[in-house]
């Protein structure tokens, strides 16, 4: 696991979004993006504009956000260099514009293989300093009649966790399939904060994207910030939408269905460290926990009967 430490305080600025003592605000942005990199900037830079008018110190972009492209291939051609690019160059300028911590979504890096782009999330502090970087662990399948996804083709997986400490407190990064693997929140420990940009689809949305969004809060007893695509785009796809934000609880805070807009809500860590206080189940794990209690699974079988029936 890659443990990030703070890489610079938050802007004091005059008129600029600043995390305060104690409570602050945090913002999930949904878009539905579309095959434009220069529109999806525009957009992005507005919405995040008004999550900072909100008092948001804290803002999070959706998977892909600078581009939904019309064939999968289409991110091959703007990849981009790790620390270079109009991408990552907008980003950097506008956490310093508005003086807030930008978390951007996903945006594709180039890897080892030419034919493959890391798909990574980029986190920057006030000053525009990219301080933490994580790429995708866990690559989305999916087929069921004339549905189907395979982001190997086209993705190389990532392979390391990313925390970070930062001014909001310690953050976990993570992207859209990743939700799905509770081992790789176990494995960033303790954390104040889940980060999970995405664009999941609409059919695997509606079945499963609230409930293992809340899960991961209350398993982990953190805010869970979920940005995602939510829409129909111009490649013909369509994606869930409801960005959230879950207290450590489960307790959505915000949501929106569909379209583009702002999530917001406060994080509190008092109230955090409240909740944990009370049900104290991250000092009580007993499974993995520095090499503690793990134990051998012991598969059981009676005699004399067959296996399954």
């Amino acid at each position: 696991m890659r443990q990030v430490k703070d890489g610079g305080g938050a802007d004091s600025g005059f008129g600029k979004a600043r995390p305060l003592p104690g409570s602050f605000r945090v913002a999930a942005l949904q878009m539905a993006s579309g095959p434009q990199v220069d529109a999806n900037l525009l957009e992005a830079e507005r919405l995040i504009r008004h999550a900072a008018d909100a008092g948001a110190s804290l803002v999070a972009l959706p998977e892909f956000f600078a581009l939904m492209g019309m064939r999968d291939t289409d991110k091959l051609a703007i990849a981009e260099p790790f620390g270079k690019g109009p991408i990552q160059e907008f980003l950097a300028r506008t956490a310093r514009r508005f003086g807030v911590w930008i978390v951007g979504g996903s945006l594709p890096l180039k890897g080892h293989d030419p034919d493959r782009i890391r798909n990574s999330c980029m986190l920057y502090d006030s000053d525009g300093h990219c301080v933490a970087r994580y790429d995708k662990i866990h690559l989305f399948s999916f087929q069921r009649g004339g549905e189907q996804y395979d982001e190997s083709r086209t993705i190389e997986a990532g392979d390391e966790v990313v925390v970070v400490d930062t001014p909001f407190g310690r953050l976990g990064l993570s992207v859209c399939y990743d939700l799905r693997f509770p081992e790789l929140y176990r494995a960033m420990g303790i954390v104040d904060m889940i980060f999970i940009p995405s664009a999941f689809t609409e059919t695997t949305g509606r079945a499963h994207w609230e409930t293992l969004v809340r899960a991961r809060a209350i398993e982990n007893q953190a805010y869970v910030v979920a940005p995602a695509q939510g829409g129909y785009h111009m490649n013909g796809r369509e994606t869930h939408g409801s960005s959230m934000i879950v207290d450590p609880w489960g307790v959505v805070l915000d949501q929106l269905p569909r379209g583009s807009g702002v999530v917001i809500a406060g994080v509190n860590p008092v109230h955090q460290a409240s909740l944990r206080g009370q049900l104290p189940a991250l000092s009580q794990r007993r499974i993995g926990v520095d090499g503690r209690g793990a134990g051998k699974a012991i598969d059981v079988r009676l005699k004399g009967q067959a296996h399954g029936r």
